[in-house]
């Protein structure tokens, strides 16, 4: 149940697929997560930090430890499975290979931004 809430936190997931082709500095990897916020984006690093998924490198730049390497390989039946359901609910757009193919599908309880949708009640 912790590495779900871990991997479950807003941006944790895309920040360990940024990280899987080797080492990056905080603004580069902001820019590679949609410029995520800057308070966002050292709170979710210190929580990966802390769960020894990434480590810091001494000139500053962030990549995937041991552990990160084995949470992304496990990761990715998991996105095998997302690009067959982008596929499927999506067929225009299943010719897209990029890496955010399967995150432009609209869900049902989320907005055009891809944020949560808010009862009217709030």
């Amino acid at each position: 149940m912790a590495a779900l809430d871990l991997f479950g936190r807003r941006w944790s997931l895309r920040i360990l697929w940024e990280l899987r082709a080797g080492p990056l500095g905080f603004r580069p990897l902001q820019k590679r997560c949609d410029d995520m916020s800057s308070s966002v984006m050292r709170q979710r690093l210190t929580e990966l930090l802390d769960a020894q998924v990434i480590h810091q490198l001494p000139d500053s730049r962030y990549e995937l430890t041991p552990l990160g390497q084995e949470a992304r390989h496990a990761l990715n039946p998991l996105a095998r499975w997302a690009g067959r359901w982008a596929a499927t609910v999506d067929p225009q757009g299943a010719d897209h290979t990029d890496d955010q193919s399967a995150s432009r599908v609209s869900h049902p309880d989320t907005v055009d931004d891809g944020t949560p949708e808010r009862d009217s009640a709030d």
